[in-house]
């Protein structure tokens, strides 16, 4: 049923599973563009041989909304003060939590350029448990789930991130994770396919969730 509870945490087989489908919201084709989203996706990122990524090439199907999304985004992404590969891990996290396959498949060259390793993207899915993270990882692992379950970082998290971190980088994590989850919701609603070359990565399938999609 559409309307069933959702779990605690998503799963990407769940997110795979859906992303196999037909997207309900298709990238507006090229031949397609007027002048406006021609100027506009003239300065997007692109893929090997000059493909536009489906993310982009859908979004700016609502051209104010894509003109006013990519300089923010492209804030957290490359313009952020936190680290990159505590950006990804917390991206990945997120993908995760949400069951955003396109987000996942997208974001894990970028985190393995960060210094994320195979064993630190397999336990992803573990989540904040799992032993082989480091105590800084681990607390940066519970504020991406509490975020997700409970729109808010603990007290204890938040003061384990505080001794590490500024007030600039405790804000930018609240507002890293809230992004990706926005992305995630409208890559998962409008069903974005991910683009040739990217694959989700399937060791992270291992926690279920009640919620079911028709």
């Amino acid at each position: 049923m559409d309307d069933a509870a959702p779990g605690a945490l998503g799963s990407l087989a769940d997110g795979l599973a859906r992303s196999s489908r037909l997207p309900r919201l298709t990238p507006l084709p090229e031949q397609d563009w007027d002048a406006r989203a021609r100027g506009l996706l003239a300065g997007a990122p692109r893929d090997p041989g000059g493909r536009v990524p489906n993310i982009f090439s859908t979004l700016v199907r609502h051209p104010d909304l894509y003109a006013a999304f990519m300089p923010f985004g492209a804030q957290l992404l490359r313009g952020g003060l936190l680290p990159g590969r505590v950006r990804e891990l917390l991206v990945l996290r997120t993908a995760h939590n949400t069951g955003a396959a396109y987000e996942w498949g997208r974001h894990l060259p970028l985190a393995e350029a960060e210094g994320l390793t195979a064993d630190d993207v397999a336990r992803i899915a573990q989540g904040p448990e799992d032993t082989g993270w480091t105590d800084l990882d681990r607390h940066l692992l519970r504020a991406a789930d509490q975020l997700h379950s409970d729109a808010r970082i603990s007290a204890g998290t938040w003061n384990a991130l505080a001794s590490r971190y500024g007030e600039a980088e405790l804000i930018e994590i609240a507002m890293l994770v809230g992004q990706y989850h926005m992305v995630a919701f409208f890559l998962n609603s409008a069903g974005v396919q991910l683009d040739p070359g990217f694959e989700p990565f399937e060791a992270t399938a291992g926690v279920e969730r009640t919620h079911t999609d028709d």
